[in-house]
């Protein structure tokens, strides 16, 4: 019996002592560096249990303290520093980096007595993992330091990166105690705990934008992907609680090691900037340079993002500007030459906007952009970026006669002409066009077929497009060779339509389109007489209202046909001389002698009547 009771009460010590020992691997570590002593073997024991997961003793502390306050985890945390500090002290080898960290160890107190005496320092669930990531990394430090008082099992390199990596998550857990202090942040995410999954699902801007700022990265990841759903249920809500901090954090999340965080990261960028109301926030906390290098060589979804974003921000010429400066053009041409249909037609949106910048273009076109856009034309996977790349063209040549010879010898003439056989002919390739016929020989422009082109836009085309055809057929109608060709291409009469468009600037061009062409060729005179609502459409722009500026084109072609006694009577019974009269007293070139032939006229017809 004796032997019994004895076996029976060994058991029960052993079983005391296992508990008594898991109750000691969260809170006793202190307690054995500062002073447990025994046998070699006893030592051993000790060091294989502390070399477990110091990521997964904070978890299995925060399993075991459901209900622990905050003030309970700063006691635990503060009580962790004295023991930290004397292994980092006393611990052999690597000397300099055991300062560093000794030094990063002193710093800790303060950074704790400053958080608790923060007003929301109870209320914070950021506080108490805080916290509890500093009493992890506290207790990694004092195992450390045990360590290096041994020989050592793990070999010299190892424990280099172990110091390195300890070293690392001090910094974080300083720079994170700062940000909650100093930034607001403790102040904003005021919300009982609960579970970052929870917290996203309810939308918690507050905290969520908090969570980007602190932790570690997966923390940070998990922030991302609340924040991108709070984006998408109420973007209104982000809007408004967003600041320069929150931005900055995202924008360091771009250069993350993992893939993924940084598409996430360049999602959210790309829906703020989409959004109209941060370009000047992005750029100023630096989201350029990166944005820019996720488009040279991130993964699919992390460069599409990326090259949204720079199309969206470079509208703004100023940011234009800027990335031009960092070397953004050269990605933008590799993704319009390599990428999806979305990211290429971001990326031809980019160049369209950078393009709209005078003094950026000569560095556009030493990055090859007229071989990139003519390519776009010819073989672009999607509507959209043929359009950007007609207006690239459109913008590139309607200032430097220089860059307009250089597009003209790329030979882009042929594939703009082809892009405008299409069955709505828009502004920027036929204006586009229109920049470039001055640098073309008459007798080119009529092989490669530009006056059934021009003559189709001005039938079909949008009222830009005929409003550019009109100012282009001015441009080449310099002889009366020319002038005859467009004549017999159809243009008269399509000119006279135009002249009834609401735009007042094409109707203006038609006007000095129709002037131009009558002048010298009688052939078209003669097709505009018979056109029977030439006369009163020309009347009509005799309007002397400052806004009406074809006035002066419409008393040309008028003058033109005053020789016809038909087309006098229509000018007459249309109101031209009151109209006359009032362009007389404002002394606009040829009013007076057009009314004069009309009112001569008038009283030639009231003698006949006699």
């Amino acid at each position: 019996m004796v032997g019994i009771f004895i076996a029976v009460a060994a058991a029960a010590a052993a079983v005391l002592a296992l508990v008594v020992g898991f109750r000691a691997l969260a809170a006793g570590v202190a307690r054995r560096a500062a002073g447990a002593s025994g046998d070699s073997e006893g030592r051993d024991q000790e060091d294989a249990g502390c070399c477990s997961c110091c990521c997964d003793r904070a978890m299995s502390l925060q399993r075991d303290l459901p209900t622990a306050t905050a003030e309970e985890l700063l006691e635990r945390a503060r009580g962790l520093v004295p023991a930290a500090l004397d292994a980092a002290r006393t611990a052999a080898g690597f000397g300099g980096r055991w300062k560093a960290i000794a030094t990063r160890l002193e710093r800790v107190p303060p950074c704790l007595s400053d958080l608790s005496s923060h007003p929301c320092f109870s209320k914070n669930s950021l506080c108490r993992e805080l916290l509890q990531s500093v009493a992890a990394t506290l207790t990694e430090a004092t195992e450390l330091g045990a360590r290096c008082r041994e020989p050592p099992k793990a070999g010299k390199l190892q424990m280099q990166s172990d110091l390195d990596a300890l070293a690392g998550k001090l910094d974080l857990n300083l720079r994170d105690c700062a940000l909650l202090i100093k930034t607001g942040v403790l102040s904003d995410a005021t919300v009982p705990a609960a579970p970052l999954a929870e917290a996203a699902t309810q939308t918690d801007v507050r905290e969520l934008l908090a969570r980007l700022q602190i932790g570690h990265a997966e923390a940070k990841h998990r922030a991302v992907d609340g924040l991108l759903d709070a984006l998408r249920e109420d973007e209104k809500s982000v809007l408004s609680a967003l600041g320069r901090g929150n931005v900055a954090a995202l924008v360091q999340l771009l250069t993350a090691t993992a893939p993924k965080i940084r598409e996430k990261a360049a999602s959210v960028l790309c829906l703020l900037a989409e959004s109209g109301s941060c370009e000047g926030l992005l750029v100023s906390e630096g989201a350029l340079p990166p944005l820019i290098r996720l488009a040279e060589s991130g993964s699919l979804v992390g460069r599409e993002k990326a090259v949204i974003t720079l199309q969206r921000l470079s509208m703004s010429p100023e940011i234009a500007r800027a990335i031009v400066g960092h070397s953004g053009v050269r990605p933008l041409v590799d993704v319009c030459q390599t990428g999806d249909s979305i990211s290429q037609s971001a990326a031809a949106g980019a160049l369209k906007n950078l393009s709209a910048v005078p003094e950026v273009r000569q560095a556009l076109a030493e990055e090859g952009i007229v071989r990139v856009m003519i390519s776009l034309l010819d073989r672009g996977a999607v509507l959209g970026s043929k359009e950007y790349a007609a207006e690239c063209l459109q913008n590139f040549t309607s200032s430097n006669d220089g860059l307009r010879r250089a597009v003209v010898a790329e030979g882009v003439l042929p594939s703009l002409l082809t892009y405008l056989d299409g069955p709505l002919p828009q502004e920027p390739a036929v204006g586009a066009l229109r920049n470039l016929v001055s640098n073309v020989s008459p007798g080119m422009l009529v092989s490669l077929g530009v006056l059934p082109r021009l003559a189709h836009v001005l039938r079909d085309g949008s009222v830009g497009a005929q409003q550019a055809a009109a100012a282009a057929i001015c441009r080449i109608s310099g002889t009366p060779e020319m002038k005859r060709l467009v004549g017999d291409h159809g243009c008269m009469p399509l000119l006279v339509r135009l002249l009834e468009a609401k735009s007042n600037g094409a109707r203006e061009a038609a006007a000095q389109a129709t002037a131009t062409l009558m002048n010298g060729c009688p052939v078209n005179a003669r097709d505009v007489k018979k056109d029977e609502k030439s006369v009163p459409n020309l009347v009509q722009l005799l309007d002397p209202s400052p806004g009406n500026t074809a006035k002066k084109y419409a008393i040309s072609c008028l003058l033109s046909l005053s020789a016809s006694k038909r087309c006098k009577k229509l000018m007459i019974a249309h109101g031209a001389i009151g109209y006359l009269k009032k362009l007389s007293e404002m002394d606009v070139a040829g009013a007076k002698k057009l009314l004069e032939k009309l009112e001569r006229g008038k009283l030639r017809s009231l003698f006949s009547r006699k």
